[in-house]
C-alpha cells in the first residue's frame, strides 16, 4: 500500500468518525427505520480501498468471500450473485437443466410454496413455466407447517420452494424429509434467515439449494448482492455456468486455460478446438457481483455474530415491552427454531377497537417506519392475475396478513432509545383506544 493510499484511507476513517458524531436521536424527528445496513468505519474503508485499486469486476475479493461464506453458512459450494432474487432464479433454473437427467424440472411441474411472502421466492417458478401450489401459514410464526406442505403434494408436484419468514425458521427438517420421501427438489430461501437455526442446525443447510440476499435490509450487506449455496458440486457447476452467461469454461475472470484443454476439445457442431472460453453449454445470464461489493461483504461478514445478537436483543426488548397489549397478536418463534429476526411482526386482532391503518398511520406520523408482510397474499397481487397456480386448502391466514399485519424494525442500527420509543408509541396508541 502506497503512502498516498494510506493517507486517503486515514482520511476516510476520519470522515466516518465525523459523520457518526453528527448522529443523534430526537424522538418524533429522527426517522426510526424498519430496516437498513449497519455500516462501520472498516466497511467504508473496505469500499474505498477496493475502489482505489480499481477492482471493478468480480475478482479476488469475490472469491475470498465465497470461501468465507462457505465456512460461515456450512455449505460446500457458494456462488455470489448480484441479488438474492437472482440467487432464487438460478437455484430453480439449475434444476431444469439436462444434466439433472430424467428427474429434472419441466414446464407444467408443480412447486409447493407459500402464499404470504416476497414475490421472488415464487417468481422463478413462473419464469420457468411451472405452477406454484400455494399453502397458508400460521399466524404468530408466519410460517407454514409440514402438514400443509404434505397435503399440497399431488401427482404433478416436483419441488418445494419456501422462505424462512422474517428470520423465523419454518420446519425445514420435516419439509426436507417430505421432499426425500416424495422424490422432490427442495430450495430453501434463506434470504431473511441467516444465523437462524432449526433443531440446532443452521437454516440454509436443509435444501438441495439455499439462497441468501445481501440487500441493505438483510443480515449483512454488499449493497446489492446474494448467493446460491449447495453441498452438491454437480449442482454448483450448473449454477456457475448459468450465472456466467451460460459459459462452459470455469476459469476465473482474467484466467485462461485452467483446464489445459482450451483449444483441444469438441463441443456440439463447433469446429474442433473452438475456444473453450467462448463455448456455451447453457442458456444463461450475467448475474455476477463485483469486487467492490465483495470487499464490503468481506468486512461485513466479520460482524455477523454481532448483527445476529443485536437483532435478537432488539426483538426481545420489543416483545417484553409490548407483551399483554390488547388488540395485538405478537410474534412467536417456530417450535424448535432459534430465529435470527429480520423484523418484529404484529397482527391487529379482529376484535381490536382500531385497524391496521390507524396504528400504522400513528407510527408513521411519529417517524417510526413500518412495512407490510411483503406482498401479503400473492394471489391477490396484480402481477399474478391470469397466471396459472393451484391453492391447497384455504389462504385465510394469508388474507389476515394482507389486511391486518405489519412489522417494525429490529436491525442492528437501532439504539435502545429508538426501541423504547417504538414501545412507548405503540403502548400509548393502544391504551388511548380502550
Amino acid at each position: 500500500m502506497s503512502d498516498s493510499q494510506d493517507s486517503i484511507l486515514e482520511l476516510v476513517r476520519k470522515y466516518h468518525r465525523e459523520k457518526e458524531q453528527q448522529r443523534r436521536f430526537v424522538p418524533g424527528e429522527t426517522l426510526v427505520m424498519p430496516s437498513g445496513a449497519d455500516l462501520s468505519e472498516d466497511d467504508r474503508v473496505a469500499l474505498v480501498e477496493a475502489a482505489l485499486n480499481m477492482r471493478i469486476a468480480a475478482g479476488p475479493s469475490a472469491l475470498a468471500l465465497e470461501r468465507e461464506l462457505g465456512r460461515t453458512l456450512q455449505r460446500r459450494k457458494v456462488h455470489l450473485t448480484n441479488s438474492g432474487s437472482s440467487a432464487n432464479l438460478l437455484a430453480l433454473t439449475a434444476l431444469t437443466q439436462p444434466e439433472i437427467g430424467a428427474d429434472r424440472l419441466r414446464p407444467g411441474d408443480e412447486i409447493v410454496t407459500v402464499a404470504a411472502g416476497f414475490p421472488t421466492t415464487v417468481n422463478p417458478i413462473l419464469q420457468n413455466q411451472m405452477v406454484p401450489v400455494f399453502v397458508d401459514v400460521e399466524l404468530g410464526t408466519y410460517n407454514t407447517t409440514a402438514e400443509r406442505v404434505a397435503e399440497a403434494i399431488g401427482p404433478r408436484t416436483r419441488g418445494i420452494m419456501i422462505a424462512h419468514a422474517l428470520g423465523n425458521p419454518f420446519p425445514a427438517a420435516e419439509v426436507a424429509e417430505l421432499a426425500e420421501q416424495h422424490g422432490l427438489f427442495f430450495v430453501e430461501d434463506n434470504c431473511d434467515g441467516v444465523g437462524a437455526t432449526y433443531q440446532g442446525r443452521p437454516t440454509g443447510t436443509f435444501g438441495h439449494f439455499s439462497t441468501v440476499s445481501f440487500y441493505p435490509a438483510h443480515h449483512m450487506t454488499m449493497g446489492e448482492g446474494g448467493c446460491v449455496t449447495t453441498d452438491r458440486p454437480r449442482l454448483a457447476r450448473i449454477v456457475e455456468s448459468l450465472r456466467d452467461w451460460g459459459r462452459d469454461c470455469w476459469c476465473e475472470p482474467g484466467d485462461c486455460d485452467t483446464c489445459g484443454k482450451r483449444y483441444t476439445q469438441q463441443f456440439g457442431d463447433l469446429p474442433y478446438g473452438y475456444d473453450h472460453k467462448y463455448t456455451f453449454s447453457h442458456v444463461g445470464y450475467n448475474l455476477k457481483t463485483t469486487d467492490l461489493q465483495a470487499a464490503l461483504g468481506l468486512s461485513q461478514i466479520r460482524r455477523l455474530p454481532e448483527f445476529g445478537a443485536a437483532r435478537r436483543r432488539n426483538w426481545k426488548r420489543l416483545r417484553a415491552g409490548l407483551d399483554g397489549l390488547p388488540g395485538l397478536l405478537l410474534p412467536e418463534p417456530t417450535p424448535g427454531g432459534d430465529p435470527s429476526w429480520f423484523g418484529f411482526i404484529i397482527t391487529v386482532t379482529a376484535d381490536a377497537p382500531f385497524d391496521r391503518d390507524a396504528i400504522v398511520g400513528h407510527l408513521e406520523d411519529r417517524r417510526i417506519g413500518t412495512r407490510m408482510m411483503f406482498a401479503g397474499n400473492l394471489t391477490r397481487q396484480p402481477a399474478y392475475r391470469g397466471r396459472e397456480y393451484r391453492v391447497s386448502g384455504t389462504l385465510d391466514n394469508s388474507d389476515v396478513i394482507t389486511e391486518r399485519t405489519f412489522w417494525i424494525g429490529v436491525f442492528p442500527g437501532l439504539t435502545p432509545e429508538m426501541v423504547d420509543y417504538m414501545i412507548t408509541t405503540i403502548r400509548d396508541f393502544v391504551t388511548s383506544r380502550r
